[in-house]
């Protein structure tokens, strides 16, 4: 049995400015702002919600089916994703359209300027999730915002269990919108900043939006996480990383962790601190998609960091 994870693929394009934003920008002068950054240092990242998922999921042998749509510049991304073995049965490209893009551009301050373009994801709605076959478990993660609103109601209607992460597509929807996601959904993953954003565009209490699901995930960084049930809340570790190169993707990383325990039966316990470890091997590489591990390696240093099996 797979889990469908809908959401976005993207590609990160990531510049880095050897110098610091504030000392290039005028603060009289934004109304005519006209600046040009030197960024000697720049790589090329396969990212988005879904691919970074269903890769997290994959490396733990996890049966990952993501869904999502993509453009006509997808060829060296569906090549990387060949090259893992994440199957693309689900991944539709748009001919007239660009796979979605984000341009960053980090100063040593580690302040960001960013733009995005998200081409082909627009286009999600035009995916179904009844397209898909043997789905234990879904995702309805970061996409275009009408994809997003029919596959959650598409997971309701099919009776499949699924995982409302809105992440960065939280600005696309209201209090109302957000009510209806969390009527429909199992279970919710949001960090902490998000968790207070959707309490205060429903006028809802964490209380109130945990009692509605099976279970209230909220990731709160070097803090760990909670996952609130209706009997008991869990609180999952941090892991530790052995370096701290690049946070970008860890909540992913996650997420991956806990549709491998849910997949498997595991106990919210164990697949917290499966997601917890993951988070610290995505953290210890730039981008989201370059830590490796065999299995062996991965129980190992679970054993090592939590003192049991899994």
């Amino acid at each position: 049995m797979s889990a469908l994870i809908t959401g976005s693929f993207a590609y990160d394009t990531i510049m880095v400015f050897s110098g610091q934003f504030k000392n290039e920008i005028l603060p009289d002068k934004v109304h005519m702002l006209n600046v040009s950054f030197l960024v000697p240092q720049l790589r090329r990242e396969f990212g988005g919600c879904a691919g970074n998922i269903a890769y997290n999921l994959n490396l733990l042998g996890g049966a990952a089916l993501p869904m999502g749509t993509v453009g006509k510049d997808f060829g060296p991304y569906g090549e990387w994703m060949d090259k893992q073995g994440i199957k693309r049965t689900h991944v539709k490209e748009i001919s007239e359209s660009y796979t979605a893009q984000a341009y960053i551009t980090t100063d040593l301050d580690d302040n960001q300027i960013t733009a995005f373009h998200p081409g082909a994801m627009s286009e999600a709605h035009t995916q179904t999730v009844s397209a898909a076959q043997g789905i234990k478990i879904g995702t309805v993660s970061p996409d275009g915002r009408d994809g997003m609103i029919q596959h959650s109601k598409q997971f309701a209607a099919a009776g499949i269990p699924f995982l409302f992460d809105p992440g960065q597509g939280l600005p696309m929807f209201g209090g109302d919108d957000l009510k209806t996601f969390i009527k429909e959904a199992n279970y919710m993953a949001v960090n902490d900043y998000e968790m207070e954003l959707v309490m205060s565009k429903t006028g809802l209490s964490q209380a109130q939006i945990a009692a509605q699901l099976d279970a209230l995930i909220v990731t709160k960084g070097a803090k760990g996480a909670d996952i609130i049930t209706a009997k008991k809340t869990y609180e999952i570790p941090v892991a530790h990383a052995q370096s701290l190169a690049d946070p970008t993707g860890c909540g992913d990383a996650f997420r991956g962790g806990l549709l491998y325990g849910l997949l498997n039966g595991m106990d919210w316990d164990t697949a917290g601190r499966i997601g917890s470890l993951l988070g610290a091997y995505n953290i210890e590489r730039p981008g989201t998609q370059n830590h490796k591990f065999t299995r062996e390696e991965f129980s190992a240093r679970f054993e090592q960091e939590f003192r049991y099996k899994f």
